[in-house]
């Protein structure tokens, strides 16, 4: 299919800008096209703006920055109604967020009361400023960066958001060879400016639209996936299980997954691949368990789920 064959080459070309770093720009691509959001949990320097320009490009979107801070204020973010004295009115000037693709930078450095300015956002499309309902654009997809929990200065992002991000992912340091081949070359953050696209806005809404209705979910998936959803909620290992909108995000990333590896449906694999970076940061462990490898956790879980025949 035309459309695998460019998904291929977006991930071909971003592995020239973040080496070794396939998996990251796969599982970016996922969530996007399956209308997610994504949060990048790691230390500082890893390529997460590169990636994150790198997929606005190679698609044909727009694309904004926004770097948190502990003094930045909601209307940094949506926007500020200002008063126009030849107009006589206030007219509203629209803030970064509304850009295709935000990158919102160390979200956990700001305080909770700007963090929650991207709930309305993230979850609806849109945002609510004076009385007024303004649509953001379309396609509208947030990657979020933060520091380790551990590094000073940060306010950990409630239940409520992080159960808005589709998935959790890290970039992590690169291999050995990787780095040496970027002390060679050089950065090339630059050159990522240049980059021609590779799918326009038009193909990318359409395939946004098409994956799920192209991706058939069989009843005995659709019961695989029940079953791994109810044992988080009655494991001993987590205080809160997965939400409707976990559920939901495991059907929709599954599709994507599948449709990538061009099949029309999907199979256990599809789900049990991607269930760490889907399930991890959407449920509460229990304070025993908290300084343990909950990826490793989750994986277990999943692995005590009979798998449909």
């Amino acid at each position: 299919m035309v459309e695998n064959k460019k998904i291929k080459q977006v991930i071909d070309t971003l592995s020239n800008y973040l080496h070794g770093k396939e998996r990251a720009i796969t599982l970016s691509l996922i969530t996007f096209f399956s209308k997610g959001h994504l949060l990048i949990e790691d230390l500082p320097g890893l390529g997460k703006t590169t990636l994150a320009l790198g997929i606005a490009k190679t698609l044909g979107l727009s694309f904004s920055r926004i770097q948190f801070t502990s003094d930045l204020l909601p209307s940094d973010i949506i926007g500020v109604s200002i008063y126009k004295k030849e107009k006589e009115q206030f007219e509203f000037q629209k803030g970064p967020i509304f850009h295709n693709i935000v990158l919102v930078d160390e979200i956990n450095r700001a305080t909770p009361k700007t963090q929650s300015a991207l709930l309305e956002a993230m979850g609806e499309k849109q945002v609510s400023v004076e009385g007024k309902t303004y649509k953001l654009e379309k396609p509208f997809f947030v990657i979020a960066t933060q520091n380790p929990v551990e590094q000073f200065g940060t306010f950990p992002l409630p239940e409520s958001q992080l159960d808005r991000f589709m998935m959790k992912i890290s970039v992590g340091y690169p291999s050995r060879q990787a780095e040496k081949d970027i002390l060679k070359g050089g950065s090339k953050r630059e050159e990522i400016y240049n980059i021609e696209p590779i799918f326009s806005k038009e193909e990318v809404l359409q395939l946004q639209e098409e994956i799920p209705k192209k991706v058939y979910l069989s009843e005995k998936i659709i019961d695989y996936i029940l079953d791994i959803v109810e044992l988080t909620r009655r494991t001993k290992f987590l205080h809160v299980g997965l939400s409707i909108r976990g559920t939901l995000a495991i059907a929709r990333a599954s599709k994507t997954n599948a449709f990538f590896k061009r099949r029309d449906y999907v199979i256990p694999e599809d789900i049990k691949e991607l269930a760490p970076y889907l399930i991890t940061h959407r449920v509460i462990f229990k304070e025993e368990y908290e300084t343990s490898d909950k990826q490793e956790i989750i994986k277990s879980l999943i692995e005590e789920v009979k798998v449909p025949a």
